[in-house]
């Protein structure tokens, strides 16, 4: 008989019921250390009193009206992305799935105002993930997230990372509109795009006037030690997908964009019920009050710096266990030489909390708010997963 939650999860034998910081309590008892943060959504850590006391107030003066009235709450989280980012104007959602499906009606609209509705293409990346809609996974495009859901949405090219031979020369083609990239692949398995990659892509879709769209989900919010990981690569998109970290645990995405890009998007052309709602943007605005401040994203680099050095060590101990640390800021991954379902059960044990990702990869996607004490934890139960691994 099927259960009453639909089984499309492979769930841990684990049940929390309270959550303190970088911690999480289990219906028996047990605190385990969380180093994956709800797949870097709890950005400020569970339970966060700033973040508690923003929601509780606000739901104590209005939860909903929906989109066919002002908003307050969501004109001033707008009016604080738009000072902090590239963006003209933000879409808010209530998912990074959502915020792809508006990236990709955008960009199609755009060139369609323009008079050119052949223009509709939208090139992306093997090892990609955009979300589980129709849009997201013909974006994808592997056999894991496509099988049995054909006929897939048309319209997009998939090429390898690095073969920039085959970049250019979709760019150059006269049906496509945008190229699509996470500036670190999160669930491919911890992959930071290089700089220069980055670099040269913003130079070719200024040359061919492809719109150029970077999926932040994952990787944005401070996760990287800046406030967007692009920041890094000193270049701007056109379009920019946001969600998890925005909400600190809140449902909340949102779509950031140029004017330019967005020019095709008036009035009637998308929607949301739910999306930006009093309750959501109270709470976007409290996290961004913290994880925008300079201050903080330089206490998230020295973290991801004391984070490394130890993981680095761990790496070099374990040689049968890990083969190499990789990623960007507090997005790190650690590429297993063992099955990394083995790793992340081990750890359980250790309660302690990674995450599964491709190319063999286990992620800690820690609270950017971690104590030191924290980390010096990670690390040492980190050590006895290893240890157990290897006498096994």
């Amino acid at each position: 008989m099927i259960p009453a939650v639909l089984p499309t999860y492979s769930r841990a034998p684990l049940t929390f019921v309270k959550g303190e910081g970088s911690w999480l309590i289990e219906a028996d008892g047990r605190r385990f250390l969380d180093m994956g943060a709800g797949i870097a959504v709890n950005v400020l850590g569970h339970a966060n009193p700033t973040l508690v006391t923003a929601l509780t107030d606000q739901a104590s003066a209005l939860w909903h009206t929906s989109n066919l009235y002002h908003i307050p709450q969501q004109e001033t989280l707008a009016e604080r992305l738009v000072e902090a980012t590239f963006a003209d104007t933000v879409f808010f959602t209530n998912s990074g799935t959502e915020s792809c499906e508006l990236a990709v009606k955008m960009v199609r609209k755009y060139w369609s105002d323009k008079g050119q509705p052949e223009r509709h293409k939208i090139i992306a990346f093997t090892g990609s993930f955009h979300g589980r809609s129709s849009a997201g996974i013909a974006a994808a495009g592997s056999e894991k997230m496509t099988a049995g859901f054909g006929p897939l949405l048309p319209g997009f090219i998939h090429l390898a990372v690095g073969d920039h031979d085959a970049l250019e020369a979709a760019m150059r083609a006269p049906d496509v509109a945008g190229v699509l990239m996470e500036p670190v692949q999160g669930e491919g398995g911890i992959i930071p795009i290089p700089d220069a990659c980055l670099k040269g892509l913003r130079d070719l879709c200024d040359e061919t006037g492809v719109l150029m769209m970077l999926d932040e989900v994952q990787c944005g919010m401070g996760r990287t030690g800046k406030l967007f990981a692009h920041e890094w690569a000193g270049v701007t998109p056109d379009i920019m997908m946001v969600a998890k970290g925005i909400g600190g645990g809140f449902p909340l995405g949102a779509v950031l964009a140029t004017e330019n890009a967005a020019s095709g998007m008036t009035a009637g052309t998308h929607g949301s019920t739910y999306g930006g709602n009093p309750l959501g943007c109270a709470v976007g605005n409290a996290v961004m009050e913290t994880v925008a401040d300079d201050a903080f994203l330089a206490e998230v680099n020295r973290k991801a710096a004391l984070l490394r050095q130890g993981l680095e060590a761990l790496v070099a101990t374990h040689p049968s266990v890990f083969e190499t640390v990789r990623g960007a800021g507090l997005m790190i991954g650690l590429k297993c030489a063992v099955p990394n379902m083995d790793v992340v059960n081990a750890a359980y044990a250790a309660e302690l909390i990674v995450i599964p990702g491709g190319d063999n990869v286990v992620r800690l996607l820690p609270a950017l708010n971690l104590t030191d004490a924290d980390i010096s934890e990670a690390l040492t139960r980190l050590e006895a997963t290893a240890t157990a691994l290897s006498a096994a």
